[in-house]
């Protein structure tokens, strides 16, 4: 009988390492097999939640953040772009030119989860931003992806245009942050065991076999 395991990803969609941690994540999982079966949300998490609608140049900003060196910067896109390919994620770096505000597409996982889509639409915002450029806080855009995965188009919009699901939003964030996530990616598994940072597969996989081993799955 496989043991079950609630998983927690706690993430923001502007967030490269989260694609990595991601990936590492599911890859661990299908090496798991049948052993454990995952059951999987998607927790917000704001890198940037003060940003402005026409967001701001992904340097400039890295830049002023970190103090990160044009160089450092174009280390670190290499970094990506590498472990991306060996876990299949093609980051088309060229095109990512802006980080954006990022609440309204949590918003969007939110209802998501509701519908039984938020892993799909997960993984369309983060090729729609990291893959074609696309702006994760423009209104269409969200519609357009969320239709991609199979969402209402009509529901989508009405979301988008009402504020629904900010106080939930909020609510979850606020309740990371005070379980002292400041960082992402952040795994917790079972809501007791935090595995920090974009780990590679094999840290997550043989963390998940100990859990599972030791009777601590649901």
């Amino acid at each position: 009988m496989n043991k079950r395991i609630r998983i927690d990803f706690v993430s923001d969609i502007s967030c490269p390492w989260c694609v990595i941690g991601l990936k590492s994540l599911e890859q661990a999982l299908q090496r798991v097999g049948e052993a454990v079966a995952a059951d999987m949300h998607f927790q917000p998490f704001e890198l940037n939640p003060r940003m402005g609608a026409a967001g701001e140049d992904i340097a400039d900003y890295l830049m002023k953040k970190y103090g990160s060196t044009a160089e450092q910067f174009e280390r670190n896109r290499e970094t990506l772009r590498a472990r991306g390919a060996a876990l299949g994620f093609d980051f088309q770096m060229s095109k990512r030119d802006r980080v954006y505000n990022t609440f309204d597409a949590h918003r969007m996982l939110h209802w998501a989860e509701l519908e039984g889509r938020q892993q799909a639409l997960k993984h369309a915002l983060f090729a729609a931003y990291f893959c074609a450029g696309k702006n994760p806080s423009d209104h269409e855009a969200l519609i357009e992806i969320a239709a991609e995965v199979g969402l209402d188009r009509a529901r989508a919009r009405q979301i988008l245009t009402s504020g629904e699901f900010a106080k939930e939003v909020r609510q979850r964030e606020r309740f990371y942050l005070e379980q002292g996530i400041h960082a992402v990616p952040a795994l917790i598994l079972n809501e007791r065991y935090l595995v920090q940072g974009a780990q590679p597969v094999d840290v997550v996989e043989r963390t998940i076999r100990q859990i599972a081993a030791s009777g601590s799955a649901i």
